[in-house]
């Protein structure tokens, strides 16, 4: 199992990033996956999950935040929108949906900083 995240960066508030997660190694459609966030010195936070056909989001990012996959392309995205400065983390994807993503595999992270 390989997860390999892209498209964090540097972007103002307000503005928006795309990230990326190719998955490998697995069956990709079986699988549920989640988004997770760390700030230095805070524990991971829950972001948002797909499966099922269904999308689930934390309340934080409701609204601003957008989670897609593409099975053809064994990758799952993350759209943000609107972003504030919160929202500055290492973005981490999970296999697993918003209850078990904890035992799930991860990958090694993007960087988003959201700047004022």
């Amino acid at each position: 199992v390989q997860l390999v995240e892209s498209g964090g960066g540097l972007v103002q508030r307000g503005g928006s990033l795309r990230l990326s997660c190719a998955a490998s190694g697995f069956t990709f459609s079986n699988y549920a996956m989640t988004w997770v966030r760390q700030v230095p010195g805070k524990g991971l936070e829950w972001v948002s999950s797909i499966y099922s056909g269904n999308t689930y989001y934390a309340d934080s990012v409701k609204g601003r935040f957008t989670i897609s996959r593409d099975i053809a392309k064994n990758t799952v995205y993350l759209q943000m929108n609107s972003q504030k400065s919160e929202d500055t983390a290492l973005y981490i994807c999970y296999t697993g949906s918003r209850r078990d993503w904890r035992h799930g595999r991860r990958g090694q992270g993007t960087q988003v900083t959201v700047s004022s």
